[in-house]
């Protein structure tokens, strides 16, 4: 199904048997390497085999759909980085702005948001003037790839996993020693990481940048 500019919640008929799930699932991991997804399923695993929980359709961006994370899991995120108000969080891909501007309330950090979408940037804004907060946070609609990081000293993440692996020399090369990379469900390959946690179902990663890399 083809949607343009619009994000659709709906609820589709469950799936009665994991034999299925192989093939779906091969067929969403050829999306993501091609960035053409259009559709994100959740499974909920139950017996005699699987549901799909929640069907997601969205525009496939650039460098992949936006799909919110949970409030308890961008909790999670930042606790596991130890965010403090003396931090600079920087979210990329930042969507509705909700990571950063979490950082700002219940940590007191200064964060920055980019996004390449232009809604979500403007949602994510009106966001922050909702919260009060616009003195501690700014967004910024450009593409991930371009982003000055040089003031970060946490980063997260909830990006696919090809895009972390693209990402990850600039994480390297732009962030000082002792910043903190945190991302949610996907990996960064053999960059082993130094944390792991799991918030409501959900894996979050932890990687500090050492001295020299």
């Amino acid at each position: 199904m083809e949607v343009k500019g619009q994000r659709w919640w709906r609820k589709p008929a469950p799936v009665q048997s994991s034999q299925y799930l192989p093939s779906l699932w091969l067929e969403l991991q050829r999306a993501f390497q091609q960035s053409t997804l259009q559709c994100l399923f959740r499974f909920r695993k139950i017996a005699g085999g699987y549901t799909v929980s929640k069907w997601v359709v969205v525009p496939a961006d650039k460098d992949g759909p936006y799909v919110p994370t949970e409030p308890n899991v961008v909790q999670g995120m930042l606790k596991l980085a130890g965010v403090t108000s003396a931090d600079m969080v920087y979210d990329l891909g930042c969507g509705d702005g909700r990571v950063v501007i979490m950082a700002a309330k219940d940590f007191g950090a200064h964060g920055v948001g980019m996004d390449i979408n232009p809604a979500l940037i403007q949602q994510a804004r009106a966001n922050a003037r909702a919260c009060n907060i616009e003195d501690l946070v700014s967004f910024e609609e450009g593409d991930l790839f371009d982003a000055n990081l040089h003031n970060a000293t946490v980063v997260t993440l909830y990006l696919l996993p090809h895009v972390n692996l693209r990402l990850r020399p600039k994480l390297w090369s732009d962030l000082r020693p002792g910043a903190r990379v945190v991302s949610h469900t996907f990996s960064m390959g053999d960059w082993d990481p130094e944390k792991e946690d799991a918030v409501d179902g959900a894996t979050i990663y932890l990687w500090t940048i050492p001295e020299k890399y």
